[in-house]
């Protein structure tokens, strides 16, 4: 898929999952905004988890080959080898997270011999099992592993440390780039009907958008919700396996008429301006897009202190991030707000005014566009 000629780069983007979470749906805009300048080829390590395909735009050339080696596995010679041999042809690597480790590790070890083309990894964040602190292991895997790549991308000043820090890279490597997001369309009006649930006459929402798994705390947000008055509801946008234990804890705190799970959204545009309220409960954040979301759309945030967020929020907004892992905190954050549209309004102004400023897509696709240009040893 190497761009001959008069032809289109060709760019392979080895993901750790490809569901519609915040870093494909980062990696989905770009390539949309990128159109018809690049060619895609996309793996992904958990190759039922393909949910962020249905938003890549129509002029967008993509392909998803079904005998590409897996990305999971021991990282044996044998398998470094397949896995090398499989990065032939392309004229850009793309890497995303742990769960592509290995295809860093492979090109790392056999880019020299095999004549392989230039990578840029991007990190995100980390799963559960690194929510807590990062594993030593793997922190050495990584400093060997990336040794051979081209750039190392991330969102967030935490992990800019991270990667200077235990993963030992070199500064002239690293790059932040702030993830960004249309701001005008999260400012403009919502649409109810994209919804499976209604919101009635006199009701307030509580809104998130999160992945459900164990990281993202939503049984925490559902006990810090509970205490408010009974127009508060609870609104989860998203999949995974915590739904049944989200309603269990509404069971609890008898709360289960107020907390609602419609599933996954493909286009939070259309929805997060009908919350009054957006929050998070994660045990570990970076740079979440879904706030960045929320502050376009106008609303105030509360949220764990964790990643960048208190960082990314406007300066009004600030005392309403609490302190992390607790749900009694974040349900004095919440009660506050709930209690003071005025508030509520004046953070969201902030907000939106500091997204526009800081966080519009314009700004991240410019930035990627030099960097993958960069790396490609010219423009497009």
């Amino acid at each position: 898929m190497n761009g001959s000629a008069g032809a289109a780069p060709g760019v392979l983007h080895c993901h750790s999952t490809f569901s519609a979470g915040g870093k494909e749906v980062r990696s989905v805009r770009l390539m949309n905004a990128f159109a018809g300048a690049l060619q895609h080829t996309i793996i992904s390590a958990e190759p039922e988890s393909m949910g962020a395909r249905a938003l890549i735009g129509r002029k967008v050339k993509v392909a998803f080959p079904q005998d590409f080696p897996s990305l999971k596995g021991w990282p044996t010679p044998g398998r470094l080898a397949a896995l090398a041999g499989a990065l032939k042809g392309y004229d850009l690597i793309c890497t995303y997270n742990w769960g592509a480790m290995d295809v860093v590790m492979a090109h790392t070890v056999f880019a020299k011999s095999f004549g392989l083309p230039p990578l840029v990894h991007h990190e995100d964040g980390f799963n559960e099992d690194e929510a807590g602190g990062l594993k030593t292991r793997r922190n050495l895997y990584r400093r060997a592993a990336l040794k051979g790549a081209g750039r190392v991308i991330v969102p967030s000043t935490g992990l800019e440390k991270i990667a200077l820090g235990p993963w030992a890279q070199p500064p002239e490597k690293v790059l932040r780039i702030a993830n960004g997001i249309d701001t005008a369309a999260f400012a403009a009006k919502p649409k109810p009907g994209a919804l499976r649930v209604v919101k009635r006459k006199g009701e307030r929402w509580i809104g998130t958008l999160a992945g459900l798994r164990p990281v993202k705390q939503l049984p925490q947000l559902v006990e810090a919700m509970a205490g408010l008055p009974e127009e508060w509801h609870l609104v989860i946008l998203g999949e995974g396996p915590e739904r049944d234990r989200i309603r269990a804890a509404a069971e609890s705190c008898e709360v289960s008429h107020r907390v609602h799970l419609p599933g996954a959204i493909d286009d939070p545009v259309q929805v997060t301006g009908l919350f009054d309220i957006f929050a998070l409960s994660s045990a570990s954040e970076q740079f979440p897009l879904s706030v960045v979301e929320a502050m376009a759309a106008g609303l105030p945030v509360a949220a764990p202190d964790v990643g960048d967020i208190r960082q990314m929020v406007a300066e009004p907004n600030r005392p309403f991030i609490a302190v992390p892992d607790d749900p009694r905190a974040l349900g004095v954050m919440l009660a506050e707000l709930a209690q003071d549209s005025g508030l509520r309004a004046r953070l969201g102004a902030a907000n939106r005014e500091r997204a526009r400023a800081h966080y519009d897509a314009a700004q991240m696709v410019a930035q990627y566009r030099a960097a993958y240009g960069q790396a490609l040893g010219h423009g497009f």
